[in-house]
């Protein structure tokens, strides 16, 4: 069964393919609504305890079959919604999902509701977090660097106890306000961990490496940066402290670090573009100087200049634009690409050259030239029935 719907689907267009997901997505959308409704209805009754359930959790868990995550979310959403009816609406509609309910929900009252609800709309999970570190500003974290373990599986498990920013909420838990949440680990003891060697991993805060929690906001224009780092950069660290000094005589880790990201990010800029703050009317190799090739360079190079004055026109984003008007904006993997490909005639000018990502580069060189230019990751046969559904030399992205 599972193979003819793959097979399918593989035989419909691009704009077939999109309107079944949309449609797939919408019908998701107002079935996850019903869901929340309904337990919404189920949590002022007694059924999961009639059934021999200690909880709605745990009914939801294992009679309904959904995971930890799924339940909780559904379950204080509904509580939620409740209080908040119109919620209900905003959900079927995708207006917002069920974490930005989630986070929201302890901050909402009769009174900004309404307020807070319509600010939510189509943002991120990030996005919502803004909110709500407006809502409820914390205070600043105090800086801190503390031992950890050599890197073992105990490594990744002790910054979600520790911090308690992924667990199932932050105060209460799956099983309601009653919770007992597992204890924190105390790290603030002097000397090293059980497990600590010559060379130790060494955290500022804490997080789950790779987390998307790493950065999270506590107030407007503050924010709570975790990360773990090596001895080396511990080291690192204390030099850039002690060469500071008479700048920064609190030796203040944040203010240490904006000042690295500073110098880093003009050396890149170097690097990438060949910034500087006094650039030459220097020759660019064909015998015209900086100013005459940002209007129109005869070689296949890209030359600085042209590279400066791309880079501050798209704002150092792709500027790809799909035929919906949506820009991608991607910043990272972002690559100078040829309107017109040079082959065919492309000048490396200012009007020639955009900024792309490198997902949005390489499907415009599938545009262009097909299976002579393979996708990363596909093989040559899957590249020319791709290619084949796209405009030649267009630069269109069905949404």
């Amino acid at each position: 069964m599972k193979n003819e719907i793959l097979a399918s689907l593989a035989r419909l267009s691009d704009a077939a393919l999109v309107v079944q997901v949309k449609a797939l997505v919408r019908r998701e959308r107002d079935v996850t609504a019903e869901v929340v409704a309904h337990l919404a209805e189920l949590d002022t009754r007694d059924v999961h305890l009639r059934a021999g359930y200690t909880s709605l959790f745990v009914y939801c868990r294992e009679v309904l079959g959904l995971s930890e995550w799924e339940a909780y979310n559904r379950i204080e959403v509904a509580r939620t919604v409740r209080r908040y009816p119109v919620i209900l609406g905003m959900l079927a509609e995708g207006a917002v999902h069920l974490t930005a309910i989630r986070r929201l929900a302890p901050h909402l009252t009769v009174a900004n509701h309404e307020d807070v609800l319509q600010s939510a709309r189509g943002r991120t999970k990030a996005e919502i977090e803004e909110i709500v570190a407006r809502l409820c500003p914390r205070p600043d974290v105090a800086a801190s660097v503390r031992r950890l373990p050599q890197a073992t599986g105990a490594l990744l498990d002790v910054p979600r106890v520790a911090t308690g920013m992924e667990t199932l909420a932050e105060g209460t838990g799956p099983e309601g306000p009653g919770y007992d949440a597992p204890a924190p680990v105390d790290l603030r003891s002097s000397g090293p961990l059980p497990g600590a060697g010559d060379r130790p991993q060494v955290a500022v805060g804490f997080s789950r490496p790779g987390s998307a929690q790493a950065v999270t906001a506590l107030a407007p224009d503050r924010y709570k940066l975790q990360l773990t780092i090596s001895g080396n950069t511990l080291e690192k660290l204390r030099l850039a402290q002690d060469m500071l000094a008479h700048a920064i005589p609190s030796g203040d880790q944040a203010e240490v670090l904006d000042r690295a990201l500073t110098v880093l990010l003009a050396e890149l800029a170097k690097t990438k573009f060949a910034d500087t703050a006094r650039p030459r009317p220097a020759d660019t190799g064909n015998g015209v100087h900086e100013e005459a090739a940002i209007r129109k360079p005869a070689a296949r190079h890209v030359p600085a200049a042209v590279k400066r004055a791309v880079w501050v026109r798209d704002l150092g984003r792709c500027a790809f634009v799909g035929s919906g008007g949506h820009r991608c904006n991607e910043r990272r993997f972002v690559e100078f690409h040829h309107l017109d490909p040079y082959v065919l005639g492309g000048e490396a000018s200012v009007e020639g050259i955009q900024l792309r990502c490198r997902s949005h580069n390489d499907y415009e060189g599938r545009l262009y030239f097909g299976e002579r230019r393979p996708a990363r990751g596909l093989v040559p046969e899957q590249v020319t029935h791709r290619a084949s559904r796209g405009r030649p030399g267009g630069r269109e992205l069905v949404e």
